[in-house]
Protein backbone atom coordinates (compact mmCIF):
# COMPACT_ATOMS: atom_id res chain seq x y z
CA UNK A 1 0.00 0.00 0.00
CA UNK A 2 1.53 3.17 -0.73
CA UNK A 3 0.14 6.91 0.83
CA UNK A 4 -1.73 8.97 -2.13
CA UNK A 5 -2.57 11.77 -0.40
CA UNK A 6 -4.15 13.57 3.10
CA UNK A 7 -7.21 15.46 3.20
CA UNK A 8 -9.46 17.74 5.96
CA UNK A 9 -13.03 17.33 6.28
CA UNK A 10 -13.99 21.58 6.09
CA UNK A 11 -16.80 23.94 6.62
CA UNK A 12 -16.72 26.57 4.42
CA UNK A 13 -14.71 25.50 1.15
CA UNK A 14 -14.02 28.32 -0.67
CA UNK A 15 -12.80 30.17 2.56
CA UNK A 16 -10.08 26.93 3.18
CA UNK A 17 -8.96 26.74 -1.12
CA UNK A 18 -8.45 30.37 -0.79
CA UNK A 19 -6.37 30.09 2.33
CA UNK A 20 -4.35 26.88 1.28
CA UNK A 21 -3.90 28.44 -1.77
CA UNK A 22 -3.39 32.13 -1.83
CA UNK A 23 -1.79 31.79 2.30
CA UNK A 24 0.16 28.69 1.78
CA UNK A 25 0.99 28.49 -1.99
CA UNK A 26 -1.00 25.08 -2.68
CA UNK A 27 -1.66 24.31 -6.24
CA UNK A 28 -5.34 23.90 -6.82
CA UNK A 29 -7.00 21.30 -9.27
CA UNK A 30 -10.81 21.91 -9.46
CA UNK A 31 -12.74 24.81 -8.78
CA UNK A 32 -12.87 26.32 -4.97
CA UNK A 33 -16.99 25.46 -5.63
CA UNK A 34 -17.09 21.95 -5.36
CA UNK A 35 -17.50 19.37 -2.80
CA UNK A 36 -13.67 17.63 -3.23
CA UNK A 37 -11.04 19.74 -3.80
CA UNK A 38 -7.63 18.24 -4.74
CA UNK A 39 -4.74 20.29 -4.39
CA UNK A 40 -1.29 19.80 -4.71
CA UNK A 41 2.03 20.55 -2.28
CA UNK A 42 5.09 19.87 -3.58
CA UNK A 43 3.98 17.00 -5.47
CA UNK A 44 2.14 16.00 -2.12
CA UNK A 45 -1.91 15.35 -2.98
CA UNK A 46 -3.83 17.25 -0.56
CA UNK A 47 -7.64 16.96 -0.42
CA UNK A 48 -10.53 18.83 0.93
CA UNK A 49 -13.90 17.47 1.52
CA UNK A 50 -16.78 18.88 2.57
CA UNK A 51 -18.45 17.86 5.67
CA UNK A 52 -21.93 17.76 5.05
CA UNK A 53 -20.89 16.25 1.49
CA UNK A 54 -19.16 13.51 3.46
CA UNK A 55 -21.85 13.02 5.80
CA UNK A 56 -24.04 12.62 3.05
CA UNK A 57 -22.31 9.91 1.02
CA UNK A 58 -22.00 8.09 4.60
CA UNK A 59 -25.30 8.18 5.69
CA UNK A 60 -23.35 9.69 9.08
CA UNK A 61 -23.18 11.91 11.45
CA UNK A 62 -19.24 13.09 12.93
CA UNK A 63 -18.47 15.13 15.96
CA UNK A 64 -15.36 17.42 14.77
CA UNK A 65 -13.45 19.57 16.76
CA UNK A 66 -14.13 23.46 17.10
CA UNK A 67 -11.31 26.24 17.42
CA UNK A 68 -7.15 25.37 17.23
CA UNK A 69 -6.87 21.80 17.80
CA UNK A 70 -4.17 19.40 18.41
CA UNK A 71 -5.37 16.27 16.37
CA UNK A 72 -2.80 16.58 13.66
CA UNK A 73 -0.21 19.13 11.99
CA UNK A 74 0.49 19.84 8.70
CA UNK A 75 4.39 20.60 8.37
CA UNK A 76 5.97 22.65 5.92
CA UNK A 77 9.79 22.75 5.95
CA UNK A 78 11.83 26.21 4.66
CA UNK A 79 16.09 25.68 4.48
CA UNK A 80 16.60 28.55 6.69
CA UNK A 81 15.88 29.75 10.07
CA UNK A 82 15.65 33.64 8.46
CA UNK A 83 12.88 32.30 6.37
CA UNK A 84 10.55 30.55 8.86
CA UNK A 85 10.51 34.12 10.25
CA UNK A 86 9.73 35.40 7.00
CA UNK A 87 6.80 33.32 6.08
CA UNK A 88 5.66 33.13 9.35
CA UNK A 89 4.96 36.81 9.27
CA UNK A 90 3.38 36.76 5.58
CA UNK A 91 1.17 33.73 6.44
CA UNK A 92 -0.13 35.96 9.58
CA UNK A 93 -0.17 38.79 7.40
CA UNK A 94 -2.47 37.01 4.53
CA UNK A 95 -5.03 35.85 7.45
CA UNK A 96 -3.35 33.04 8.99
CA UNK A 97 -3.86 32.75 12.92
CA UNK A 98 -0.80 32.88 14.84
CA UNK A 99 -0.35 29.87 17.48
CA UNK A 100 3.33 30.16 18.53
CA UNK A 101 5.57 32.59 16.91
CA UNK A 102 9.12 31.55 15.82
CA UNK A 103 11.10 29.86 18.62
CA UNK A 104 14.58 28.07 18.49
CA UNK A 105 14.04 24.51 19.92
CA UNK A 106 16.25 22.36 22.11
CA UNK A 107 17.08 20.15 19.52
CA UNK A 108 17.85 22.83 16.94
CA UNK A 109 14.77 23.27 14.99
CA UNK A 110 13.68 26.72 14.65
CA UNK A 111 9.71 26.01 14.36
CA UNK A 112 6.02 28.00 14.82
CA UNK A 113 2.94 27.16 14.12
CA UNK A 114 -0.39 28.52 12.42
CA UNK A 115 -3.52 27.86 12.13
CA UNK A 116 -6.05 27.54 8.63
CA UNK A 117 -9.79 29.19 9.02
CA UNK A 118 -10.67 26.20 10.72
CA UNK A 119 -8.29 25.57 13.33
CA UNK A 120 -6.30 22.76 11.99
CA UNK A 121 -2.36 23.39 12.84
CA UNK A 122 0.35 24.18 10.46
CA UNK A 123 3.85 23.97 11.48
CA UNK A 124 6.86 25.89 9.29
CA UNK A 125 10.29 24.53 10.88
CA UNK A 126 13.59 24.41 10.01
CA UNK A 127 16.73 22.90 10.98
CA UNK A 128 18.32 25.98 9.50
CA UNK A 129 19.66 22.96 6.02
CA UNK A 130 17.96 22.46 2.92
CA UNK A 131 15.25 19.63 3.51
CA UNK A 132 16.67 16.17 2.83
CA UNK A 133 14.14 13.52 2.76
Amino acid sequence: MKLDGFGLFVNDMATMVRFYRDVLGFEIKEDENTSNVYLIKDGTLFLLYGRQDFEKMTSRRYEYTKGANGHFEIALYVDTFEEVDAEFEKAVAKGAVPIMPPETESWGQRTCYIADPEGNLIEIGSFNKPFNR
